[in-house]
């Protein structure tokens, strides 16, 4: 029986903006009478017969009210129009009279944008923003143009959840409505779906969505962290390797830690290595490493350098045949005419000094007796002078290379699977040898480990190792660094580098860094730089980073699904990298402070830097 009496007053709430998108939204109807399309009811219909409302409406109006992050935003999402499109950016039309005071941020350089299309949302980053005309007009609304650039799609898949995929399928036509993005579609843009993920930070634009990386990407294809001095840089590569060792507990770190502050950083999971506490044999370092070393930094002499190639391999030719008698952990003699120079066998000092002493005896020797001569006093002062006592202590005659492999690179880990080695106490004539020896370890046992080793090796102020010109820096050091940042990936060895000067930095090691964090740099050579090594259509991503604050980055590439303006999250103060020296005292009434300058004078001239 039909309910008699006239049909309850119902109100409808029109948005401003329906009429271009009248063939989106199904027909509505009640008792018969088609009814435009609405976007809410303020009454009930009770007793009569339901109408069916598509909520479509967050496309083209209104936000749902789960879309406000703030009670304050206003329902609206309209911001403008489409007024100019080409294949990577387009032109919105806006009026700034529509933009109230909670809504100031709608055109924020670096905020996403969604430009509604039938099927999907074509999402774009603002990066510059003009007004139409020359005249502003305080009584008088005022047309903007915003310019934006074409980031990729979002689509609702069948169970509703909005996907993002990147590239333009279908380019928003005239007049199609731009729109603040919904906080969903913000996240799906950030999440790389199917993929080992943790989770470093917060987005800039909207707080509430986490920051989050791919950390297999990340490692697999390197890593770079770039920013200027005091942007933050040591305070994310801790909060990245804390999530990094997390996430993946079987993976080895090595920090080379120029300034000593990283120990500090992981006082639970890692150990230290300084000067002190090394152990890193000379018989380790190839004749190139070796000659760094002999001739502290300068131009090597050739000659010199011929004598040592033939005489190391004899010296350990010799040592390897005594091992063999006396019953040492050799097992298997090793062919003389295959030991070389660079071949990581143990030998003696002595004997090599003893060689010298025979060639120099010799009438008619290979080598000219006053080159052997110059050759021994140079290593009788390497062998004498105590801050190189780390690679001639007695424990460094031995065959000692499976501990001291697996002290370093902390096999087996022991829970502590970070070495932090220290290198601010180290004579800096020996620091480019150090670490070409270490890098190149790194490299050979992820190599020859079949697979059951990784490493990632992390190198704070990376252009001092690998500078942009060759003429600078130590030849085998950079071949280490490349060759892992060329090759590592195949055998488990992984690259992460973190400079204030890209600039300065072998463009080809940081080329090969396929996710990077750029946080805020001054230098526009820097910045050049890493506009060039964004590989997508989001370049315009770093035309703000002169402004970005501490701790913010850009971070783009293969660890991310899409370039996002970032903050790293707050790091627990026990974890803030930093160096263990004590605050500085404070001035007395007098202006002196409690500084012991004899003590201060004593560590300088035993060479105990890292102790201070």
């Amino acid at each position: 029986m039909r309910r008699q009496g006239p049909p309850p007053r119902i109100e409808f709430t029109f948005s401003g903006f329906v009429k271009p998108f009248v063939n989106l939204v199904h027909e509505l109807s009640f008792n018969g009478t088609a009814l435009p399309y609405c976007i809410g009811l303020k009454e009930s219909l009770k007793g009569w017969p339901s109408v069916t409302v598509l909520n479509r409406v967050s496309q083209f109006g209104a936000a749902p009210e789960e879309d406000r992050r703030t009670l304050q935003q206003p329902t609206e999402r309209m911001i403008g129009r489409v007024i100019s499109c080409d294949g990577s950016t387009a032109i919105i039309s806006t009026v700034a009279e529509a933009l109230t005071s909670a809504s100031t941020d709608f055109w924020a350089i670096g905020k996403l944008i969604s430009i509604s299309l039938e099927t999907s949302r074509i999402v774009g980053l603002v990066y510059k923003i003009n007004a139409a005309s020359a005249l502003w007009q305080e009584d008088k609304p005022n047309s903007m143009h915003v310019k934006v650039e074409l980031v990729g799609q979002v689509r609702d898949a069948p169970d509703g959840k909005p996907v993002f995929s990147r590239g333009i399928a279908t380019y928003p036509p005239l007049g199609a409505v731009a729109h603040r993005i919904r906080a969903a579609d913000l996240a799906a843009v950030h999440n790389p779906v199917g993929r080992r993920t943790a989770a470093i930070g917060t987005l800039s634009q909207d707080e509430s969505i986490p920051a989050v990386v791919c950390v297999d990407d990340m490692l697999k294809r390197h890593f770079a962290v770039v920013g200027t001095t005091g942007a933050g840089k040591s305070t994310a590569v801790s909060l990245l390797l804390h999530n990094v060792t997390r996430t993946r507990p079987d993976l080895r770190v090595l920090i080379l830690d120029p300034h000593n502050e990283f120990s500090r950083a992981f006082p639970n999971n890692s150990v230290a290595i300084s000067p002190d506490t090394l152990e890193l044999p000379f018989w380790l370092f190839q004749l190139e490493e070796f000659a760094e070393v002999i001739f502290r930094g300068r131009d090597a002499d050739q000659e010199q350098i011929d004598a040592l190639r033939d005489l190391i391999p004899v010296a350990k030719a010799r040592f390897n045949q005594k091992s063999l008698q006396s019953g040492s952990s050799i097992k298997k003699p090793i062919e003389a005419s295959t030991i070389t120079a660079d071949t990581p066998i143990p030998y003696r000092m002595t004997e090599l000094f003893a060689l010298v002493e025979e060639s120099i005896g010799q009438l008619e020797g290979r080598h000219d007796r006053s080159v052997l001569r110059l050759l021994k006093n140079r290593l009788e002062a390497l062998v004498n002078d105590p801050r190189y006592r780390f690679m001639f202590t007695s424990r460094t005659v031995e065959d000692n290379i499976s501990q001291v492999i697996g002290n370093i690179f902390r096999i087996p880990n022991n829970n502590k699977p970070i070495t932090v080695f220290q290198l601010a106490g180290m004579p800096s004539e020996v620091v480019n040898s150090v670490v070409s020896v270490l890098c190149r370890m790194a490299f050979d046992v992820a190599m020859w480990s079949g697979g059951g080793f990784e490493i990632c090796v992390v190198c704070e102020e990376a252009h001092r190792y690998v500078p942009q010109d060759h003429r600078l820096g130590f030849a085998p050091t950079r071949q280490s660094i490349a060759r892992i940042a060329k090759e590592g990936r195949k055998y488990g060895a992984y690259l992460g580098i973190v400079t204030q000067r890209p600039g300065e930095l072998d463009p080809t090691i940081l080329s090969q860094c396929s996710t990077v964090f750029a946080m805020r740099l001054a230098n526009d050579r820097d910045q050049d730089i890493i506009r060039s090594a964004i590989a997508d259509s989001s370049a315009s991503t770093t035309s703000f980073l002169s402004s970005i604050g501490n701790r913010e980055a850009i971070a783009f590439g293969e660890g991310t699904a899409t370039p996002m303006r970032m903050r790293f999250a707050d790091l627990p103060e026990q974890f803030i990298p930093g160096s263990s020296h004590q605050p500085a005292a404070t001035a007395g009434a007098n202006g002196q402070s409690d500084v012991n300058i004899d003590r201060v004078v004593m560590r300088m001239r035993a060479m105990n830097r890292a102790a201070l």
